[in-house]
């Protein structure tokens, strides 16, 4: 697949330069927009916004999430990529230096809004100082715990840990409740859900994950290492629910669905079905070990297809996107994330403090930053999986050294 990609690069370029820029903008064309299913819903939502008020009309087509990048690759070697495609974030670096998206920097710099839209999604589809992706959607990591529990233990449900350190000790104190209930639940046999749980944390106190053109690794930080043995201890206790150990992801929601888990870090975006199964939750910022606070920036990128010949009615709909009206009447109104970090409060969100505390997270998140992010954090046969195996059930300041050194070779691999 890589070797597919570079070679069509140079052509996807010579194509996106030469993209037809005539007539209207809005001028009657039909636009084709990939995603990947995980995103499905919410891109015909924006599609059925837009199409509602404009000429132009948006198809979107939705791929399984396990075929899409394969997917991807094979439009770009015949060079017919859609109109415009939407790609988990994580990728963005990688597609970007591919030359899979057009380049979008004069128009995104004259965007009004430009300053407001989620920075680190924005550097995500940053590439050489160039951009050529927009957020399409946003996921964000965050603290949700059982209010019953919380009282229960002799907790304030209304005052959830500032630290990690405090979110260890409320999960010890839920686990004296007994019985089948336990302080917390982690994701430990998935390399995705421990990166989007526990590296902001690292981030929260000060630390890093990578460099800033993610090339080298940073993962055996004293931060990083302090976070892994918390949740080591917690495991070892018994706090932490033994499924922990071997959660791959697709049943993590659903242990926290059943009532029984007092507090820990999942999607935001969980908190409407967890409440749906009758569990009273609330929602905080995921801390550092001594305080501070941060979260994942994940969700979707989206771009203008490089070998689109339909760049100016495509930019159209990116920058409609943008609009107070998408991301308050198509996002907020679904209870999603707006991704301008102005409109975190809004006529939606404001009726319930929990979405604006999420919301707000948004400016002080990240997004890691790497053309091998993929292959090398959240591939199980990748080098990161071994790290948070070893680290979160053995030793972490060795495993968390010996993984870098193999984070490294895989990020910097051509």
């Amino acid at each position: 697949m890589k070797a597919m990609l570079a070679a069509v690069v140079l052509v996807l370029a010579t194509a996106a330069c030469g993209a037809e820029k005539q007539g209207s903008a809005d001028d009657g064309t039909t636009l084709t927009l990939w995603t990947r299913a995980a995103t499905e819903s919410v891109s015909k939502a924006y599609a059925d916004a837009y199409n509602a008020g404009h000429r132009n009309k948006i198809e979107v087509t939705a791929y399984p999430n396990e075929e899409y990048p394969a997917k991807l690759a094979s439009a770009a070697g015949v060079k017919s990529l859609p109109d415009l495609f939407a790609a988990d974030v994580v990728f963005a670096p990688q597609y970007a230096a591919q030359g899979l998206w057009a380049d979008i920097s004069e128009q995104f710099s004259a965007l009004p809004v430009k300053d407001s839209v989620a920075p680190s999604h924005v550097r995500a589809g940053t590439w050489e100082g160039r951009n050529y992706a927009l957020p399409h959607t946003i996921d964000l990591s965050v603290m949700l715990y059982n209010k019953d529990l919380y009282t229960k233990a002799g907790l304030d449900p209304e005052k959830p840990p500032r630290t990690l350190q405090e979110f260890a000790e409320h999960a010890r104190k839920i686990d004296k409740i007994g019985g089948d209930v336990h302080g917390t639940y982690f994701g430990g046999n998935c390399g995705g859900c421990v990166e989007f749980t526990l590296w902001p944390s690292v981030w929260a106190a000060g630390g890093d994950v990578l460099d800033a053109d993610g090339r080298s690794a940073r993962i055996d930080s004293p931060e990083m290492a302090q976070v892994f043995a918390l949740y080591r201890d917690l495991y070892d206790e018994g706090v932490a629910s033994p499924g922990s150990k071997g959660e791959q992801g697709p049943t993590w929601l659903g242990a926290l669905q059943g009532g029984k888990v007092g507090i820990a870090p999942g999607p935001s975006v969980w908190l409407d079905a967890i409440e749906a199964k009758g569990v009273k939750t609330g929602l905080a910022p995921i801390p550092g070990i001594t305080g501070g606070e941060s979260t994942f920036v994940g969700g979707d990128a989206v771009g203008i297809g490089a070998t689109s010949g339909k760049a100016q009615q495509a930019w159209d709909f990116l920058a409609w996107t943008t609009s107070e009206e998408a991301q308050v009447e198509v996002i907020a109104q679904r209870k999603g994330v707006p991704f301008r970090t102005d409109l975190a409060a809004n006529r939606y969100s404001s009726a319930d403090p929990r979405l604006v505390t999420a919301n707000g997270l948004v400016a002080k998140g990240k997004t890691p930053y790497a053309r091998n992010f993929n292959a090398t954090f959240n591939d199980p046969q990748g080098p990161w999986l071994t790290a948070v195996r070893g680290a979160l059930f053995g030793n972490p300041t060795s495993a968390l050294m010996a993984g870098n050194d193999a984070i490294n070779q895989s990020l910097r691999k051509e």
